[in-house]
């Protein structure tokens, strides 16, 4: 088996390349089919996928079974001003990738986001939930997935949100380096969605991945929040002397409209391969006390 791993060098990316050569993750084993797996991971300085015919190349020379797409454009901010660059990461890439997987015969998972919806619902969005982005963050993701779907007869998108994991910068990471520098905190309380261990993704991602169940997938962590009670068990958790408090959206200037309310069910989780996400903040504690 070879699996290509594109984003290799993010957070996610690196997150399974680990889990790939261990053979094991915090929820147990993963199968033993990747015990003697090829694992090629690239990132975009060795190729951007956004170039459909260096992407041929390349992974016509690989000649993957398996493509995880965890590479993206994901400053949610610089999108709005950046248009073209995330168009090219998190549109036309995905498109190539598509492309070149059918052309192989090769499986494709591609990582998507909460931002594709509206984020003004009241309830979790299931998978058969219609997107209505409202970033260009957002909105490039959405045509991503559109593009993986037209392309690709064997895909698995999956959706996930609030990602933290133990490689690159994330919220979790940025609010323990504040709160002891600071002492004092304000983040938002009107934004709620679902947390979401890189670890228990990844598990996830490669359970499906042996699999023939294609579709779109919502993998997050079990249960909602807020950014600022996300914020406190943050500090909580890690026995950090500081304050946190409660403030809103609209005090804070940002370029890219945030959902309001993000919050996803593993709907297609459940019904096929199955739910194994931790709740949230037993996810964060165990993560806590390892970074610590």
């Amino acid at each position: 088996m070879k699996i290509l791993i594109t984003g290799a060098k993010g957070q996610l990316g690196t997150q399974i390349i680990c889990i790939l050569k261990s053979m094991k993750s915090e929820l147990g084993s993963i199968s033993s089919a990747y015990k003697n797996a090829d694992i090629v991971g690239v990132d975009i300085d060795e190729l951007d996928i956004a170039n459909l015919k260096a992407a041929r190349e390349y992974i016509t020379n690989v000649k993957p079974d398996i493509i995880i797409n965890s590479a993206a454009y994901t400053h949610v901010d610089d999108c709005e001003t950046n248009e073209d660059i995330a168009f090219k990461a998190n549109t036309i890439g995905p498109r190539n990738l598509a492309i070149v997987s059918e052309e192989l015969g090769a499986k494709l998972i591609h990582i998507s986001t909460d931002y594709v919806f509206a984020g003004d619902g009241t309830k979790p969005y299931r998978e058969y939930d219609l997107p209505n982005p409202k970033s260009v963050y957002g909105s490039t993701k959405y045509l991503g997935e559109e593009y993986v779907k037209q392309f690709s007869s064997k895909y698995f998108i999956v959706r996930t949100a609030w990602l933290y994991g133990y490689y690159g910068n994330n919220f979790v990471k940025t609010i323990m380096k504040a709160a002891k520098e600071k002492g004092k905190l304000d983040v938002v309380n009107d934004q709620r969605g679902n947390p979401t261990n890189a670890e228990d993704l990844c598990f996830h991602l490669l359970k499906l991945a042996l699999t023939e169940e294609y579709g779109i997938y919502h993998c997050t962590g079990k249960g909602e929040c807020s950014w600022y009670d996300f914020a406190c068990k943050i500090v909580e958790y890690a026995n950090i002397n500081c304050i946190v408090n409660p403030t809103t959206s609209d005090k804070i200037n940002r370029a890219a409209k945030r959902p309001l309310f993000s919050s996803l069910d593993n709907m297609m989780l459940r019904c096929t391969v199955g739910d194994e996400m931790r709740h949230w903040e037993d996810a964060l504690k165990i993560f806590i006390q390892n970074v610590k």
